[in-house]
């Protein structure tokens, strides 16, 4: 179970082994989106196929959870200090990846497989579209509101319960004790992210960001949801692909490493330690020995 487990990490960019994947950054971009829509899904259909393997014991199934959760939030770290679109990509795949594995740890290999199907989608769009990325911003971002009052709080807080109940109502995770709770506290935790985002948006009218956050955000969920159980009956038939286990300690703290990351990330306490600033641009960067093209080179041409 843990050479599975190891292969899966290298075969999905995993940190530590996500170098290979930010270093298919300096290839051209189409290269790099079947890198990062394709490739990197093959560690989460290796857990799927040997799921009964994996979840015989509740240590290996523990420790995905653990590297996949690491991998999911030193991702999101990455991510905020890359200054080109492309970076930002690869170091959210890496993010990704690991949320991806996860969720696989945590029981729910289908939940997995449907994650590695819409990021594919997704991330394929993103990097094809990349060059139209590019956002004229001022430095201050000035269209954001300044406080989101009592009305954004309650919004943010509703919207967030309700994302909450309907990804219960329709995925038939997190009614119980078991780990579906920690994949339905994370979904909230996403709710009120996304909604704090939109609420938090001066430039649009006041009815769009109260009003209709709700009506984007739960039928969102609500799709997911019905992805998710499709793909859930198409693996009927395969052993052990829905093996939720029991509550520990390690789940616990990941929960809180999620909360945690979340408001030092929102707050941006990480750029007040010149050391982490650096050592994330550092983490983030692609091995020289891949850089195709030296600036030193431009002279020889």
């Amino acid at each position: 179970g843990v050479a599975l487990v190891g292969a899966a990490m290298v075969q999905s960019a995993l940190v530590p082994f996500h170098g290979w994947l930010l270093a298919s950054m300096t290839a051209p971009t189409p290269a790099s989106a079947l890198m990062h829509a394709g490739f990197v899904n093959a560690g989460g259909i290796l857990l799927v196929r040997f799921a009964p393997v994996v979840s015989a014991e509740l240590d290996v199934m523990l420790g995905i959870v653990a590297a996949g959760a690491a991998s999911a939030l030193v991702g999101k770290l990455l991510k905020t200090v890359q200054a080109d679109v492309k970076g930002q990509l690869g170091c959210s795949t890496v993010g990704q990846m690991g949320f991806m594995i996860m969720q696989a740890g945590l029981g729910f290999f289908s939940a997995a497989v449907a994650h590695l199907i819409l990021h594919g989608f997704y991330k394929a769009f993103q990097f094809l579209g990349s060059g139209a990325q590019i956002a004229h911003e001022r430095p201050d971002d000035g269209d954001r509101a300044p406080a989101a009052g009592a009305v954004g709080l309650a919004v943010t807080a509703v919207t967030a319960l309700l994302g909450g109940v309907v990804f219960t109502v329709f995925v038939g995770k997190g009614a119980g004790l078991d780990s579906g709770v920690v994949l339905t506290v994370l979904v909230v935790l996403m709710v009120v992210h996304a909604t704090r985002q939109v609420v938090g948006r001066a430039a649009l009218p006041a009815a769009i960001r109260y009003g209709a956050v709700p009506a984007i955000a739960l039928p969102a969920i609500a799709v997911y949801g019905g992805v998710f159980t499709a793909v859930e009956a198409l693996m009927s038939d395969l052993p052990g692909v829905t093996s939720p286990t029991e509550l520990t300690v390690v789940h616990a703290l990941v929960v809180g490493a999620f909360l945690l990351a979340y408001v030092g990330i929102d707050r941006g306490l990480y750029r007040d330690s010149r050391r982490l600033y650096v050592a994330l641009l550092n983490i983030g960067r692609p091995p020289p020995s891949t850089v195709v093209t030296a600036r030193e080179e431009y002279d020889d041409a």
